[in-house]
């Protein structure tokens, strides 16, 4: 979301259940079941009425203090403000990071947190030559309209599970804003590292593209002074924003550095670390120092633009990398925290104000070189509140067919991996004393799941998990949702992800039921 969320994850012990909102609110759930009701309800003519009122004061001198457009409230939302469409505004170029990019551990998810309902024991029996891995029936099972739509994930996590040589099983998690703070994609790599092993923290942004951007399990620091590139802008010309939608350029003497985490039971071993950068012909190049020695120097100078990799092997332990640009404007992407072990490890791509028609905007080729890079077992993609936004100014046919689009872009660049789709989470407004469900949630989430079907991915229905209309509400409630009736709070997050998993591990469980010895 263009807001974003706070970390408030409530600390461990805490009863999520006695949090309560005074004076109680009234919850109402209608839904407009077509666009046609949409168009005439109340709600959407008032709305046109305060647009043609708005454009009326933009002509008007006197009145322009009422202005919305050329000069909107210094209290309207950042959401609210924000346009359409991004990609409507003609802006290339680059932002500027003034600040620190700090391992701020007041973000971070705690280990243990205490949900609002005790789990329940296993389900799954064993399977033929591997123990089954826990897990508590899902309040809805994954959807696989093929019946074969994880295949490829499952295989993987079964060479993992057995402990092959070299068996890394790789997630690749893109979303919007919950993904942005490391919400439910911390806690399924937490989860899945602690049943199949922990194979490192995965790819990471050299710097904050935002404020909210952060990682559970990991240190991480960058110096002021990077400029950024983004999928919802500013705008390269040349379309590479590398594996996480972001590009960052800089002169010499930036400084970027990653380390193993410095607390906790997760992400305290590493034992290779690989930077994605671009060469060109104008190119820089940076220092590496690890564990605060000089290692060697990289140049970035060449005849051509491209894509390059530089990998330092460590041995397994905990260490400290740095790079230091160098040499003129130096271009890099992310970095990448893997071990030499069996284990799994889950990238958290995250672009605050994403839309999933957002991945579209990076150049076909390069987006496609950037997953066969990584070439994860499974592509999960979680969006839907930012286009719960647009409301129904961006018609469902058009959401459906470009969110194909990029689906199709992911299995035609990874033909043997698995892709799975989280449906959106409900979402709520406030009126008076009533919190309403926003109505283009369910149509939304039916598009979602018809892409899904479409592309031959695997669905995870988030919207009715959560009880459908009323959900929001209902976890505002109970201390679940944030008071932006929009982001989990952090143990509302644990609960989506304990529900994502379980429902995964359901169905893998009876996949190696079925598979042969």
């Amino acid at each position: 979301m263009t807001a974003e969320p706070s970390r408030d994850a409530e600390p461990a012990g805490t009863d999520a259940t006695s949090a309560a909102l005074e004076p109680p609110l009234r919850v109402q759930a209608s839904v407009a079941t077509t666009p046609r009701v949409a168009l005439f309800a109340r709600p959407t003519l008032a709305a046109a009425l305060v647009a043609f009122a708005a454009l009326v004061a933009e002509q008007v001198p006197a009145l322009g203090m009422l202005r919305l457009y050329s000069s909107p409230p210094r209290d309207q939302s950042p959401e609210a403000s924000a346009p359409l469409d991004p990609a409507a505004v003609p802006r290339v170029g680059e932002a500027e990071l003034t600040t620190e990019s700090k391992n701020r551990q007041e973000m971070a998810q705690p280990e243990s947190i205490e949900l609002p309902r005790a789990a329940g024991g296993p389900i799954a029996t064993s399977a033929r030559e591997l123990p089954a891995i826990a897990s508590e029936a899902p309040p809805v099972p994954l959807e696989d309209a093929s019946g074969h739509a994880l295949d490829g994930f499952f295989a993987a996590l079964r060479r993992t599970q057995a402990k092959e040589r070299d068996a890394v099983t790789r997630i690749a998690h893109f979303g919007d804003s919950i993904v942005v703070s490391d919400y439910v994609s911390g806690s399924l790599r937490r989860k899945f590292q602690q049943d199949f092993g922990d194979a490192g923290h995965g790819y990471m942004l050299i710097a904050n593209a935002w404020p909210a951007y952060f990682h559970n399990d990991v240190y991480r620091f960058a110096s002021p002074g990077w400029k950024v590139s983004r999928i919802v802008g500013p705008y390269n010309q040349d379309g590479f924003y590398g594996l996480g939608g972001v590009s960052f350029q800089a002169p010499p003497g930036a400084r970027a550095r990653f380390g193993t985490a410095q607390k906790g039971s997760f992400g305290r071993a590493v034992s290779r670390f690989t930077f994605a950068y671009l060469e060109d012909v104008h190119a820089g190049g940076f220092a590496i120092n690890l564990d605060g020695k000089p290692l060697r120097h990289v140049a970035a100078k060449a005849p051509e633009k491209r894509v390059a990799y530089a990998t330092v092997d460590v041995p397994d332990g905990e260490h400290e990398i740095e790079v230091v640009t160098e040499g003129g404007t130096t271009r890099m992407f992310g970095v990448v925290l893997e071990r030499r072990v069996p284990g799994v490890v889950l990238d958290a791509l995250g672009v605050q104000g994403a839309r999933i028609r957002f991945l579209d905007k990076q150049d076909d080729a390069h987006w496609a070189e950037q997953l066969a890079w990584r070439k994860p077992d499974l592509i999960v993609y979680q969006f839907g509140a930012n286009e719960s936004g647009d409301g129904f100014a961006y018609p469902m046919s058009e959401y459906y067919k470009t969110m194909v689009a990029v689906l199709e872009q992911g299995r035609r660049a990874l033909p043997e991996s698995s892709c799975l789709v989280l449906g959106a989470m409900d979402r709520a407004s406030k009126k008076d004393d009533t919190l309403l469900s926003m109505r283009v949630i369910p149509m939304i989430v039916t598009e979602q799941r018809k892409a899904a079907k479409t592309v031959g991915c695997a669905f995870f229905d988030t919207f009715e998990a959560m009880k459908g209309l009323g959900g929001m509400p209902g976890w505002v409630r109970r201390g679940l949702g944030q008071a932006d009736l929009t982001h989990p709070t952090g143990v509302g997050s644990e609960i989506i992800a304990r529900w994502i998993y379980r429902a995964l591990m359901t169905a893998y469980n009876q996949y190696a039921k079925n598979a042969r010895p």
